[in-house]
């Protein structure tokens, strides 16, 4: 994708062409004038060092527009992820898509749809296993949090469950200083090495900003790292009209574009060349309750809007949407999920997070996650637009049969009734009512739940080669040797 350039916008354009150039003027004049706070001494001295006015005392750093232009043009415009074992799994480039669950959630839904608890070691091994199964939600999350597992490491034991039980490439991230650097040891005994890693990276790390205009000294490590292992990063901006950013959907992009590129500088300050996909996680602040929805239809098209802008930028994209602030697996989940997802396709955002996730994605639910696989399926279709070949429009058919003509025992048909469209799986019903009573009435949380049952009993991931599970162990217990702890759920001892 060209830089600073119109030409790789998507179908769904909520920003014209001036209002894209007047945002970009905007963050500009906010980071040259107003500054970014970063908790972090390092950040500020990198920063410094490469032209930006800093305040020690404040933290702030005023950074110049020649120092974003420069970052930008530095940042590449495509990343690809590969899988465990070195295969290619996503091309985040253009306008592909791609769906991942939810992340970071910190309760689990029980199959009986109702029951909710803090999530656990197990719950992330089952959701990586039928995660697993799904063919339209091509990457693994770290989806929840473990309470069962030390806070210390709680951030590389949630890679390190994930690198254990599925070969697909992963979206993550760290909650500690040093946990960017722990992750690096897995997934370079699971590479290969660190040189193989930056050849074939295996895994994306979400960093979040803290809104309005501030990076913790955390999160400001997490990019520092990152950039440094060359290990591709995803600046996760969360602007919250009325509370965390202007009321405003434009005043909120404007929040966004100046956090996003002040990450994407330091990033590109340490490192020229660091991959970082342009992310975010927009929400609605509800004043009535006090919530954050990210369901909601202004944070999809705060979403949408900031993928215009990282377009312009030309560089990869993501958002959360394919979600719901749902309670349980319902109609209100369905139409949220459907919806956002739908719009973030179309707005060709290059990773989408949250299939599987309810309640402001704190939950996630595998009878849910196996329902969004649909909708995910449903969305790529429309992806794929309508194809106008000869071939497809078959116009010497139509000729042909004339009217009243009978298409269905055609070559044509046989040829193409199984790549046209996208087939569901019978988590989606499309029998007659007759057959469905036949097969026992059941709703779609019903069949969803037999789905879930189904890949649970019978679906067996890739495995770990032992050479590599061995390495794997022994960076894990490097890491908790380091920490002082003895033993973990599901290993490594």
């Amino acid at each position: 994708m060209e830089k600073f350039s119109f030409k790789g916008q998507p179908r769904l354009r909520l920003l014209s062409d001036e209002q894209i150039e007047l945002m970009h003027e905007k963050a500009l004049y906010i980071l040259e004038n107003t500054g970014v706070k970063f908790e972090s001494e390092e950040a500020l001295k990198i920063l410094k060092d490469h032209g930006a006015q800093v305040d020690f005392t404040q933290k702030i750093a005023r950074i110049k527009p020649e120092m974003v232009i420069d970052a930008v043009q530095k940042a590449p415009s495509a990343l690809r992820l590969y899988n465990r074992d070195g295969e290619p799994a996503a091309d985040l480039s253009g306008n592909n898509v791609h769906f991942d669950p939810g992340s970071a959630a910190i309760k689990f839904m029980e199959s009986d749809g109702v029951t909710v608890r803090q999530s656990r070691a197990e719950d992330l091994a089952r959701i990586s296993k039928v995660n697993d199964a799904l063919d339209n939600i091509a990457l693994q999350s770290t989806a929840v949090v473990a309470y069962d597992v030390p806070k210390l490491i709680g951030d590389s034991y949630r890679l390190y469950i994930l690198l254990k039980h599925s070969p697909k490439a992963i979206i993550t991230g760290a909650f500690s200083v040093h946990g960017v650097a722990h992750m690096r040891e897995m997934l370079a005994a699971v590479a290969g090495g660190y040189e193989r890693l930056r050849e074939k990276p295996v895994a994306v790390f979400d960093i979040c900003p803290s809104p309005p205009l501030k990076w913790t000294h955390i999160s400001a490590q997490n990019i520092i790292d990152c950039a440094r292992f060359g290990l591709p990063l995803e600046t996760v901006s969360m602007p919250m009209p009325g509370a965390a950013s202007p009321v405003t959907l434009s005043g909120s992009i404007l929040i966004h574009t100046a956090e996003t590129l002040s990450g994407i500088v330091l990033a590109q300050c340490v490192s020229p060349g660091a991959p970082v996909v342009y992310g975010g996680a927009p929400v609605h602040f509800d004043m009535r309750f006090g919530t954050t929805p990210l369901s909601a239809i202004e944070a999809t098209m705060i979403a949408a809007a900031y993928a215009q802008m990282g377009k312009f930028y030309g560089m990869p994209t993501h958002t959360y949407a394919g979600l719901s602030d749902a309670k349980v697996v319902d109609a209100q989940a369905g139409l949220e999920t459907g919806m956002s997802g739908v719009v973030a396709q179309l707005a060709g955002i290059n990773v989408i997070s949250g299939a599987g996730a309810l309640d402001f994605v704190s939950c996630i639910s595998l009878e849910k996650l196996v329902i969004d696989n649909e909708i995910c399926g449903m969305a790529l279709r429309l992806h794929r637009e309508i194809d106008c070949s000869a071939e497809a429009m078959a116009v010497e058919l139509v000729r042909d049969l004339g009217p009243g003509g009978d298409y269905l025992g055609t070559e044509h048909t046989f040829r193409w009734f199984k790549k046209e469209p996208y087939i569901t799986s019978p988590v989606i019903d499309r029998r007659d009512r007759g057959g469905w009573v036949e097969q026992g009435s059941k709703d779609a949380f019903a069949r969803a739940r037999e789905r879930v049952c189904e890949i649970e009993g019978g679906h067996s991931p890739v495995p770990l080669d032992g050479e590599r599970a061995a390495a794997l162990d022994r960076a894990a217990s490097r890491v908790m040797d380091e920490l002082g702890i003895a033993a973990l759920p599901l290993g490594p001892r």
